[in-house]
C-alpha cells in the first residue's frame, strides 16, 4: 500500500509539473486541440459521404458505426493523454543516451517514463469520442440497462492498456535497435482500423485486428455486446485478457531490454 501511494504522490507531481510547463505555451495547445478536431471532424464527413451512397455499412447503420468510431476514441485519447511518452523512447531517448537519466533515478523506470509527461491536445480526442457516442445513443436500437452502462465504464481501463502494451511492446526494441519510433508507428497505425467495423474487412485483416494486434478488441467486440447483446463471455472477456497478455509482455521485454542497453549519443 505505502508504494501505491508513492507512486502516486510522484504521479502528481510530475503531472503538475508538466501542466506548468504547458502553460507557458498557450497557444500551442489550443492549435493542437483544434486541429485534432478538424481532422476528426474531416473523417466524420467522409462517413456522412460514405452512408449518403450506402445505407449500411455491411450492415452496420450509420449510427452504430459513430458509436464504434466514438468507442474507438475513448480509450486510445486516454492512452494518448497519459502515456504518449513512449514515443520518445523509440525515437530519441534511447539513441541520445538521454536514458540514462531514468536509471540514476530511485523510481521503476518504466512507470517513470510513462508519468514524466502529458499530451493536453489528447483531450480533443477524448472529448470527441464521448461526443459521437453519446450524440449516436438516442438513435440507436438498443435496450440500454444498467449492466450494459457499467459493461462499457468498466471496459475502458482495460482497452486502454491494449494502445499502452502495443506501445511498451515496440518501444522496448529500442534497446536493442537504438531506435524504434519507425515500429510503434507501423504496429499504432493498426488502430485506424478499430474505428469501423470488424466485419467491412477481409478475413485476413480480421484475424490480424483480432489476434495479433488487437486492436478491434478496442471497440468493435466491445460494441458488438453493448449494442447487440451478443457473446458478453467473448466480447467483453476478450479485451481483459488482451490488456492482460500485452501490459504483460510489455513490461518483460522494457526489463529485458533495460539488461541489454547500452548508453549511446555523444
Amino acid at each position: 500500500m505505502k508504494k501505491i501511494k508513492r507512486m502516486l504522490k510522484i504521479h502528481r507531481i510530475f503531472m503538475a509539473q508538466e501542466f506548468k510547463r504547458m502553460m507557458e505555451y498557450k497557444g500551442d495547445f489550443i492549435v493542437g486541440v483544434i486541429g485534432f478536431f478538424l481532422v476528426q471532424l474531416s473523417n466524420l464527413m467522409f462517413l456522412w459521404i460514405i452512408f449518403g451512397q450506402i445505407p449500411n455499412l455491411a450492415g452496420w447503420s450509420v449510427n452504430e458505426v459513430v458509436f464504434i468510431y466514438g468507442l474507438s476514441l475513448i480509450p486510445k485519447g486516454i492512452d494518448h493523454f497519459f502515456f504518449d511518452n513512449l514515443w520518445s523512447i523509440g525515437y530519441f531517448t534511447v539513441r541520445k543516451g538521454d536514458f540514462d537519466k531514468y536509471l540514476t533515478r530511485p523510481v521503476n523506470t518504466l512507470f517513470h517514463v510513462l508519468v514524466e509527461k502529458i499530451q493536453i491536445d489528447a483531450l480533443g480526442e477524448f472529448i470527441m469520442g464521448v461526443a459521437l457516442v453519446c450524440a449516436s445513443v438516442p438513435n440507436l436500437h438498443t435496450e440500454w440497462d444498467v449492466f450494459r452502462i457499467l459493461a462499457m465504464i468498466f471496459m475502458i481501463p482495460f482497452i486502454t492498456l491494449i494502445f499502452t502494451g502495443v506501445k511498451t511492446i515496440t518501444a522496448s526494441v529500442a534497446f536493442w535497435t537504438k531506435r524504434s519510433g519507425n515500429v510503434i508507428y507501423m504496429f499504432y497505425t493498426f488502430s485506424e482500423f478499430a474505428k469501423y467495423p470488424a466485419t467491412i474487412y477481409n478475413r485476413f485483416v480480421q484475424n490480424i485486428i483480432t489476434y495479433i494486434i488487437p486492436f478491434a478488441l478496442t471497440s468493435y467486440f466491445p460494441a458488438l455486446f453493448i449494442l447487440k447483446g451478443e457473446n458478453p463471455l467473448f466480447n467483453l472477456g476478450m479485451p481483459v485478457l488482451a490488456s492482460a497478455v500485452l501490459m504483460g509482455t510489455g513490461v518483460l521485454v522494457w526489463h529485458r531490454g533495460i539488461r541489454a542497453y547500452e548508453s549511446a549519443g555523444s
